[in-house]
C-alpha cells in the first residue's frame, strides 16, 4: 500500500464511530507526503535545467544551427562576477616579426643629380620621383633629397611635392627645409618651372645664389639647392626669385 493510500485509509478509519482519531499519525503521514512531493518537484526542475544545458551546448553560437565536424560546440564560459572588468581574449597565434631592412627609396625618374656635397663617402643627391595625391590628378612628381652610398644604393631623407594644383605650372613649387638638423643636414632645395638661369634667396637682408640643374626628363623643371656653407640648412628664406638669361625676373 502506498503512503497516499495509507493516509486515505487512516482518514476513513476516523469516520467509524468506534475509532479513536490519531492526530499525530495523520499529521506525520501528511508531512511525509508533502516532503515526497517537494523532492519530486525539485527533481523535475533539475531535469528541466539539465535539458536546457544540453540544448545550449548542442547549438552552434556562430550559426544558430547544430555543430558540425568543422564547427565544434562552443566551450562553456563561467559567468563574470558583477562589477569586474571584461577580459579580452588573446590570440594564440604568434605575432609575426617586422620585416628586416630599411624601406627602399622611390625609384628616380630621370637622372640623379649630384650636389657635390659629401658626408664622408656618401653623396648628397637630388632626384625626381613619382607621387600620387588623392583628388589631384595633376600632381604626379615630387623632389627627393637623398644620399647615394658607396655601393650605389639610394636612401631618401626628405621628399617634397605639391598638394594641390599642377606640378608643372610655371614658377616656384614646394621648398624643402631640414627640420631635424642631423649629422648629415639637407641643404635647402626645391624646383622652379620655367627658363630660370639664376635663383636667388634672401635671408636676413642678404642674397644667396642657389646652384641649379635641369631635370633630364623635362628641361623646364629647374632643380636648385643652396650651399650649406652659405645658407644654414633649416634656416628659412625671407624671399626667393628667379631670373632668366637676360637678367629679367620671372
Amino acid at each position: 500500500m502506498s503512503e497516499l493510500e495509507q493516509l486515505r485509509h487512516a482518514m476513513r478509519e476516523t469516520e467509524r464511530p468506534d475509532t479513536v482519531l490519531d492526530l499525530a499519525a495523520v499529521m506525520r503521514d501528511g508531512r511525509r507526503l508533502r516532503t515526497r512531493r517537494r523532492l519530486a518537484g525539485a527533481g523535475a526542475a533539475t531535469l528541466a535545467a539539465g535539458l536546457a544545458v544540453l540544448v545550449v551546448v548542442a547549438v552552434d553560437a556562430r550559426t544558430g544551427g547544430p555543430p558540425t565536424a568543422d564547427r565544434p560546440p562552443p566551450a562553456a564560459v563561467a559567468p563574470r562576477p558583477s562589477g569586474s572588468p571584461p577580459t579580452l581574449a588573446r590570440s594564440m597565434e604568434p605575432t609575426p616579426p617586422p620585416p628586416a631592412g630599411d624601406v627602399p627609396s622611390p625609384k628616380p625618374l630621370g637622372q640623379v643629380i649630384d650636389s657635390k656635397v659629401r658626408y664622408g663617402t656618401e653623396q648628397r643627391v637630388y632626384y625626381v620621383v613619382r607621387v600620387s595625391v588623392p583628388g589631384e590628378p595633376k600632381v604626379t612628381i615630387g623632389l627627393a633629397a637623398g644620399r647615394r652610398l658607396p655601393d650605389g644604393m639610394l636612401t631618401t631623407d626628405i621628399l617634397v611635392n605639391d598638394v594641390e594644383g599642377a606640378d608643372r605650372r610655371p614658377g616656384f613649387h614646394q621648398i624643402g627645409y631640414d627640420e631635424r638638423l642631423s649629422t648629415m643636414p639637407v641643404p635647402t632645395f626645391g624646383y622652379f618651372v620655367g627658363p630660370a638661369h639664376r635663383v636667388i634667396g634672401t635671408v636676413d637682408g642678404r642674397q644667396v645664389d642657389a646652384r641649379l640643374a635641369r631635370w633630364s626628363v623635362d628641361k623646364q623643371v629647374v632643380i636648385f639647392w643652396f650651399d650649406p656653407t652659405l645658407l644654414t640648412p633649416g634656416e628659412r628664406l625671407d624671399g626667393i626669385i628667379a631670373r632668366d638669361a637676360a637678367g629679367g625676373q620671372l
